[in-house]
């Protein structure tokens, strides 16, 4: 099953596509390099609650040749302090990345700010060749507020991230690449495309899995119990016994040269 839906007016900020075992999200106003504003904030918390209530991967691109060229910079400066506590774009973003399927940002162009960080809270980035990452805010008088001044340090070093945060550096695709930021860097006509193939690829492993295996790697202070916590639910399932015993067989068909 694959649709686009619409249903009216839900969404004005985004383009969304539900698939079986996927859910593919675009980022949509070109009018403003599908920069993030309160609206499309309130757009993926209802997608975060459809991937909640119905989990599959999602797969986040931006319309254009843009992933997101940073907050909304005009809502940004009439927010105050009661609005810096609410964490608008922070608790959007932790809740991405505490969706239970994986999560992959296809990025091409512009992913700055709000958009750069928005991609840091995706389980995997595929990058386009003029893709570039950046945390410009402490320019506007601001901090990156919405996880890079931690997630980032995760993902490619304390070193790096103080670069990009207090240098101001930013990080084209090769760099990304070097770093480990992204996970390859293809020809931007075949970055969906080869979006859809890491996603094709997963979905060929078990669902439950990969969702315990996420868990298990996201959680706080990673523990052995939580392994084996997450082993005992999977040995108990026919999908665990029905994939051995396919590779089982297909083991002895090579062996016996069928």
């Amino acid at each position: 099953m694959s649709g686009e839906h619409g249903e009216g007016a839900r969404y004005e900020t985004l383009r969304v596509e539900e698939r079986d075992d996927r859910v593919i999200v675009t980022l949509h106003r070109p009018e403003a390099r599908n920069a993030i504003s309160g609206r499309m904030i309130t757009e993926l918390h209802t997608v975060c609650e459809l991937l909640e209530r119905d989990p599959r991967m999602l797969l986040l691109t931006g319309h254009g040749g843009v992933f997101a060229g940073g907050a909304d910079i005009a809502e940004l400066r009439e927010r105050g302090r009661d609005q810096a506590l609410q964490g608008i774009n922070s608790r959007l973003f932790d809740r991405v990345r505490r969706l239970p399927m994986p999560t992959l940002a296809a990025v091409d162009g512009w992913a700055l700010g709000g958009g750069a960080e928005l991609a840091y809270a995706c389980d995997l980035r595929i990058a386009g060749p003029d893709a570039v990452f950046g945390n410009p805010e402490p320019g506007l008088g601001i901090i990156a507020a919405a996880g890079a001044c931690w997630r980032l340090p995760e993902l490619v070093g304390e070193s790096v991230a103080k670069q990009i945060l207090l240098a101001g550096r930013n990080l084209d695709a090769a760099r990304a690449l070097a770093v480990g930021l992204v996970m390859d860097v293809v020809p931007a006509a075949e970055l969906l495309e080869r979006a859809h193939a890491v996603l094709d690829r997963m979905a060929r492993s078990s669902a439950l899995a990969l969702r315990l295996t996420k868990l298990v790697v996201d959680a706080p202070g990673a523990h052995p119990v939580a392994d084996d916590l997450a082993q005992a639910v999977l040995f108990e399932g026919q999908d665990k016994r029905d994939r051995m015993t396919r590779f089982l067989e297909k083991q002895g068909e090579r062996r016996s040269g069928v």
